[in-house]
């Protein structure tokens, strides 16, 4: 299918791994010129020098820490004028609801709610300028089943989920839309990095982890960043200005609700 987006430009952050890199390559793939950053300085550049090579396209790579004002700032210097943006802020770590003070709330919320927002708000009123525009945040499925251990981005992710309910259809009269997509678990470093915590506090190997996540998904498997990255294209493309604000989970059926 021809996503209709050949020539487009796309800021897409968190980009040099996992699901952020798995939107990038995808829009990449489709023809679309990128922008992409991350803290990391070598992995982005050497993910930005993959999907040119392999693709192509124009790829600008912009190291900077998206949680800051002035790693924002920096990114959108870079990114003025983007037709889409894909936002992916890593989560914070897991713990107990007596473990987490105001302190640790606010990183949780600067991150995964705030940052998201503040990319939304500098680019989103070119887009309705231009009558199109696409967004998509990648969120958690928290946000309609709230994970225990999770507790501080169940917080800050729902807050970015009300915000965008309302936002998305303020502003889809001008062609432009907003939906958030929300894994649950894939094969990227943020899952092994939560199982290494596990370990440590259970006592786990980590074969029983992996038997017990697979366990709770009825697709038997878990995702990739590939087929994350599909999808995001899709709500990135010209045959998606119909989805408007909606909440789409890619989990292998994992949350286990009938809405």
């Amino acid at each position: 299918m021809d996503l209709g987006i050949r020539g487009r430009r796309a800021l897409v952050t968190g980009a040099s791994k996992g699901l952020g890199h798995g939107c990038a390559e995808a829009l990449a793939e489709a023809g679309v010129d990128l922008v992409i950053a991350a803290r990391g300085a070598e992995a982005l550049e050497a993910a930005a020098s993959a999907l040119r090579e392999a693709h192509g396209v124009e790829v600008v790579a912009v190291a900077a820490d998206l949680v800051t004002v002035e790693g924002q700032a920096r990114v959108l210097e870079a990114a003025e004028g983007a037709d889409i943006l894909v936002t992916n802020v890593g989560g914070p770590p897991p713990g107990q609801w007596r473990d987490w003070g105001r302190e640790e709330f606010q990183r949780a919320l600067d991150a995964n709610m705030l940052a998201p927002i503040a990319l939304m708000q500098a680019l989103l009123p070119g887009m309705c300028d231009r009558g199109w525009g696409r967004v998509v945040n990648i969120t958690s499925t928290s946000v309609k089943a709230p994970i225990a251990t999770l507790g501080l981005s169940n917080a800050a992710r729902t807050g970015l989920t009300g915000y965008v309910a309302g936002t998305a259809r303020a502003v889809a009269r001008f062609g432009v839309t907003i939906n958030n997509l929300l894994p649950g678990s894939h094969d990227t470093d943020r899952i092994r990095s939560l199982d290494e915590i596990a370990m440590k506090r259970d006592g786990a190997t980590k074969e029983e982890l992996v038997a017990r996540r697979l366990a709770t998904i009825p697709a038997g498997r878990m995702g990739t960043p590939e087929e994350f990255g599909a999808m995001c294209a899709f709500l990135c493309s010209v045959h998606a200005g119909y989805i408007v604000g909606q909440n789409i989970a890619l989990d292998g059926g994992s949350t286990n609700l009938t809405l």
